[in-house]
């Protein structure tokens, strides 16, 4: 049964995606469930999965909730939290060995099910709300995760830097939430916002292995019973095209002894833009790779930087440049940097660069297909960006791209914000 599109269905209001296989020897299980971006909902909706993975009403102690999953062979359970262009993403993730490698009469993507169905539908509670313990303890984790960002400096500048750059959209806030508002969260207050979350906002479950549709569609309408909003949120998808009228220099001083530069640029070219190909290619020969510009010429050829690389956000169209510097060689460093952004502008790219950065993303395209979550991951882009490519029609794309399209997506990246991190001392 080999296979690699995906069939999609509904039910209560809950999209189900299924890739039937035999490709893998354990069933891939992720739970998508989002929310639009919001100064009110981030950290409430940020602290909620923290609490949901201590324990069901089947399972109201976290030791019997894990002591589950032992029994259901070694499942592996987790989530992650994230932002996807002005959306907040919690993605919870099951693996559990396909039922055909089992003695056991009872089918364990069955259990799953149940089992990710308890953890949304049926959290652990008392007196009509969530358990103070797992509150006030996973309130400490989130406070420390976040406070964790500021003691690390590279992750602090490109929080910055997003932060300026976006000092008026949502989009700067942190999926985690903010730091200042977490204290003031109770346990009844944080009820509230997951019951209104659970019945109004998208939820996409995706299930690789060997099943079908059919079979999953009656697993959930068993597992997943609540009431849904049928005219709930969607995802916010990035349409509007931002053009940068002056470039913001922002220098902040703490107690560092490496400067953090970071610099972000709008292409207004997302996953949905016909030129998100050429796109990766500008990506991949800025700085995205060990043979990029920025690495041969800021870090190798001048020793300005300890790192230096870019990353392309596809679903807010920007990208970004993170390089650690001598203090001293700010200047140097901003001149140098500016330099390749112009190379590229004008074409000059090496037919080396070329194949090169064409083999590399080629390549990582073509690893998706090695791994269930990633070919999961693949698709719900599909859902956050209104576009539906396909992998084979990806690869072919970069293939083709030729130096004027890595120029015109050149032409159109602007450079928005310059965030230096320096110490104390100097001007």
């Amino acid at each position: 049964m080999k296979n690699n599109q995906f069939e999609h269905g509904t039910v209560n209001h809950i999209r189900i995606h299924v890739l039937p296989t035999d490709q893998f020897k354990t069933y891939a299980i992720s739970l998508y469930i989002g929310k639009p971006l919001t100064e009110e909902t981030v950290t409430p909706i940020a602290l909620v999965p923290f609490i949901l993975r201590r324990g069901t009403q089947r399972w109201p102690e976290t030791q019997q909730f894990r002591e589950h999953l032992d029994d259901l062979y070694g499942a592996g359970f987790g989530f992650d939290i994230y932002k996807r262009g002005n959306n907040q993403i919690v993605q919870f993730r099951m693996d559990v060995i396909q039922d055909q490698f089992v003695s056991d009469s009872t089918s364990l993507l069955k259990e799953s099910l149940e089992f990710m169905g308890d953890v949304m539908v049926h959290p652990a509670l008392e007196e009509g709300h969530f358990v103070q313990k797992y509150v006030d303890a996973e309130k400490n984790t989130v406070q420390k995760k976040l406070e964790a960002i500021i003691n690390d400096k590279i992750k602090y500048a490109a929080e910055r830097c997003i932060q300026e750059m976006f000092k008026n959209e949502p989009f700067r806030l942190n999926a985690l939430g903010k730091l200042a508002e977490i204290p003031q969260m109770t346990a009844s207050s944080l009820y509230s916002q997951y019951v209104q979350w659970i019945h109004s906002a998208p939820i996409d479950l995706y299930v690789v292995g060997n099943t079908t549709l059919a079979e999953v569609e009656f697993l959930v309408q068993d597992s997943f019973r609540f009431d849904r909003n049928k005219h709930g949120e969607s995802y916010h998808v990035q349409t509007n095209k931002e053009s940068v009228s002056d470039v913001k220099t922002v220098v902040e001083k703490m107690d560092v002894n490496q400067g953090k530069l970071n610099m972000g640029l709008r292409t207004n070219i997302t996953y949905a833009d016909p030129h998100y190909p050429a796109a990766l290619m500008y990506n991949g020969i800025l700085g995205a790779y060990p043979h990029s510009k920025l690495f041969a010429n800021v870090r190798e050829k001048e020793s300005l930087a300890y790192y230096a690389s870019s990353r392309l956000d596809g679903h807010k169209g920007i990208l970004t440049i993170q390089s650690g510097i001598e203090i001293k060689n700010y200047t140097k460093a901003v001149d140098i940097i500016r330099e390749q952004l112009e190379a590229i502008k004008n074409g000059t790219i090496s037919d080396l660069e070329l194949s090169q950065t064409q083999a590399m993303i080629v390549n990582q395209l073509e690893e998706i297909q090695d791994s269930a979550f990633e070919m999961i991951s693949f698709d719900f882009n599909r859902i956050l960006s209104g576009h539906d490519p396909s992998l084979p029609g990806l690869i072919k794309a970069i293939e083709h791209v030729d130096r004027s399209s890595i120029q015109q997506v050149a032409a159109q990246a602007e450079l928005d914000t310059i965030y230096f991190l320096r110490d104390q001392k100097g001007d």
